[in-house]
């Protein structure tokens, strides 16, 4: 079974974990443009972060046979600095056009503050002049009432909510952002948020329309195997090999998709891997001999 893991911080993990979700069945990721744990301090931290999105992780990702695609942001997180996130909101349109961009996001509210609407307006404007899906963040404490906020502020825009995934959805919300006409996704984590067992059962009472299943591992405790374990587990407990597919593969190639930057054809005829490949005279061989798959002749690519 193909996966996609649709929301995935893949510049906190290691090569390691690619190795093991392409051999879990991982053929995809998108990763959301993230805070860092810590604040950023400068615009120039955002570029350069923006760069490493579009560019060396897209690169990394594919050394290890997965296709790698990002979403480009102001995490509401870092939303409240307001002058700083002025300057972000300013450099953002240099990175929705890039190869690979999937959506706007992951944006919305973490404190539910008038700065973090202002910004989250600034970014829903921004997503319907470059014609994108967006990715909501819905914020971990009052999640009901903030995931209702969320979709309101949606809604004073004209992108349709087929076109919004709703995310870090659990129990509590899933029925109004389903019912609203939003794509409702699921974080899966080791001990907080939505683990699988709960989403087992979620999709066996909502059913797989408009349900996405991610990860959503970053530099905290979380399983970049989360999305393939979850599959898994659903088959094991009996739910229709059709709903784990939509709910784990195609119904996030249904979502961002809408956005053409993002194809089954990309990894059903991949190009073949060369791992002595450099990207910008960097390489991701640390002593290993290369995977060399047969037709490549490259040594550069940049």
């Amino acid at each position: 079974m193909r996966i996609i893991d649709p929301h995935i911080h893949m510049s906190a993990r290691t090569t390691d974990d690619y190795e093991a979700m392409a051999a879990a069945g991982v053929v995809a990721v998108i990763e959301p443009a993230f805070w860092l744990g810590q604040p950023r301090t400068s615009v120039g931290t955002f570029q350069d972060y923006y760069s490493s999105l579009v560019g060396f992780e897209r690169f990394r990702a594919a050394q290890f046979g997965i296709r790698h695609y990002c979403t480009i942001g102001l995490n509401s997180k870092e939303a409240n600095n307001e002058s700083l996130a002025q300057e972000v909101i300013d450099i953002l349109p240099l990175y929705l056009g890039k190869e690979g961009v999937v959506a706007v996001g992951e944006i919305g509210f973490d404190d539910m503050t008038s700065t973090e609407e202002k910004f989250f307006h600034a970014q829903m404007a921004l997503a319907e002049e470059f014609d994108l899906p967006v990715m909501i963040h819905t914020p971990h404490r009052n999640k009901k009432e903030g995931t209702s906020r969320s979709m309101d502020v949606c809604e004073e825009h004209s992108i349709p909510p087929s076109r919004i995934v709703i995310d870090h959805n659990n129990e509590e919300t899933v029925r109004e952002v389903l019912d609203r006409g939003y794509w409702a996704a699921f974080t899966i984590y080791p001990k907080t948020k939505m683990g699988n067992e709960r989403m087992v059962e979620v999709v066996r009472k909502f059913g797989s329309n408009r349900i996405i299943v991610d990860s959503s591992a970053d530099w905290g405790v979380s399983d970049p195997l989360a999305v393939p374990k979850t599959a898994r587990l659903m088959l094991e407990r009996g739910i229709p090999e059709s709903d784990v597919h939509a709910s784990c593969y195609a119904n996030a190639l249904a979502a961002y998709g809408q956005s053409g930057q993002i194809r089954e054809e990309d990894w059903l005829r991949p190009a073949p891997i060369d791992q002595r490949t450099l990207f910008m005279g960097n390489s991701v061989l640390r002593g290993q001999d290369p995977r060399i798959d047969p037709s490549t002749t490259n040594d550069l690519i940049r």
